[in-house]
């Protein structure tokens, strides 16, 4: 069996497993559920499909639904926008991105620029598998310098799980951490041949009990806006706002921006990491060079 009919016939199960026959519209009908969810007849009715057709679906045979009964699934299922969509892809939906490039990522100047232009706010440009392609001054120094870590380390989802000052920053560690992971799933819907996703998945699963845990339950997310609340070491704690921004010829690149309440303590605490940031982006070139006076003497 192909691992894409793998990873859709997995995504099935656990979503008719967490389905809700009330809220699906189902009567009662009398018989004792001996697991929760939606049974397999159920789901096939709710889609206009044969019990047959959807079992085979389930079991990940090589059935290619039409648009039609890939929506009626996602209906069935109650699934949100992200589940409808990763349903598609791993059905096969999206033929497009199968042929995406997979060459290293790059930033274009304009968006360095961008970044810089955005100096009172962090920003951060993130590409696929949540590798950290960019970042400005203030993300520097509210989240890490993804900058001085080897290349290979420069990823969102890794500096999550494997970084204890990444569990310690975040005071809502578990939403932030799961929602990483469901982003992850929902790209190796979108490219399930990309190796090194598929190594990053399997280099977390090793390393973190919970990673694995819930890569197991199979939930998918994609960010498109949030909040998070951080407990940073030198400002203390503060909640900021997030957008993205996915830029227009490039789906594979992601602009997160990161902003408070104007006035609000978060506010007062950012500007104070500004302020702080500032002084030490001004006297690092003194410290290189007293760093460099040192080793000539």
């Amino acid at each position: 069996m192909a691992k894409t009919n793998r990873e859709l016939a997995d995504f099935l199960k656990r979503a008719r497993s967490q389905g809700d026959p009330s809220r699906a519209g189902l009567p009662p009908d009398g018989r004792v559920r001996r697991v929760p969810g939606l049974r397999r007849e159920e789901v096939a009715f709710l889609a206009g499909v044969s019990t047959d057709y959807y079992t085979r679906l389930e079991q990940g045979r090589r059935i290619t639904p039409s648009p039609a009964v890939v929506e009626a699934l996602g209906h069935a299922l109650g699934l949100d926008t992200a589940g409808r969509a990763h349903l598609r892809d791993l059905i096969g939906g999206t033929t497009a991105q199968a042929r995406r490039p997979r060459g290293v990522q790059r930033v274009r100047p304009g968006l360095y620029q961008l970044l810089d232009a955005l100096d009172g706010e962090p920003a951060l440009v993130l590409g696929r598998r949540t590798d950290v392609l960019a970042a400005n001054r203030m993300a520097k120094a509210l989240f890490t310098d993804f900058e001085q870590l080897p290349p290979r380390h420069r990823n969102y989802a890794r500096w999550m799980f494997l970084d204890d000052d990444a569990r310690s920053l975040f005071v809502d560690w578990e939403v932030q951490a799961r929602a990483a992971v469901e982003s992850l799933r929902f790209e190796v819907g979108r490219d399930p041949d990309d190796q090194a996703t598929t190594a990053l998945v399997e280099e977390l699963r090793r390393h973190s009990q919970e990673f694995d845990q819930w890569w197991e339950q199979h939930r998918v997310h994609q960010r498109t806006h949030g909040s998070k609340r951080l407990r940073h070491p030198l400002v203390g704690e503060l909640t900021v706002e997030y957008e993205t921004l996915t830029l227009p010829g490039d789906p594979d690149t992601t602009l997160f921006i990161y902003t408070t309440d104007p006035g609000s303590p978060s506010k007062r605490a950012l500007d104070l990491l500004a302020s702080w940031s500032l002084t030490a982006s001004d006297t690092e070139p003194e410290r290189q060079a007293r760093s460099r006076n040192a080793q000539e003497q």
